[in-house]
């Protein structure tokens, strides 16, 4: 299983069997399975998302935004509670390029990739047990 580091996004490779025994990067040891959002760049998500074999869901916001400061909480429930899905947080204003590669029209804006490519994406505030709800559908419909 390939796993790609959010802090200085190389990929490591970590036996399936191990993901549950907190794996760290090989080259900075940052914990690759912290069951919390990490932020990430511009420049690191395209090869985060692409690189991580788990799933990722991508939160887009901004620190303005009401919605999004309500969204925060659920997003960081969810991923506490789906450690097999990695967590992403990318700052809208801080990450133009990424915004407008995505197509991001609102915030907050979910998108749920596998592999590199979209599965999913809504727009909104939902709370954390709906959101589950809403990854695993996807996730299923999505599995090959």
């Amino acid at each position: 299983m390939h796993l790609v580091c959010p802090s200085c996004a190389t990929t490591n490779r970590v036996a399936e069997a191990r993901l549950r025994e907190a794996p760290v990067c090989g080259k900075c040891a940052t914990p690759l399975m912290a069951a919390e959002p990490v932020s990430l760049s511009d420049e690191a998500l395209p090869g985060f998302i692409e690189g991580t074999e788990l799933p990722v869901l991508a939160d887009f916001w901004a620190q303005w935004c009401g919605p999004c400061k309500a969204m925060a909480p659920h997003f960081a429930s969810a991923a506490k509670q789906l450690p097999e899905v990695r967590f992403v947080k990318v700052e809208s204003d801080y990450a133009p390029a990424a915004s407008a590669r995505y197509r991001i029209r609102s915030i907050p804006t979910l998108i749920l990739f596998r592999g590199g490519a979209e599965l999913a994406r809504m727009s909104g505030v939902v709370p954390a047990a709906q959101l589950m709800l809403w990854i695993r559908e996807h996730l299923r419909k999505g599995a090959v």
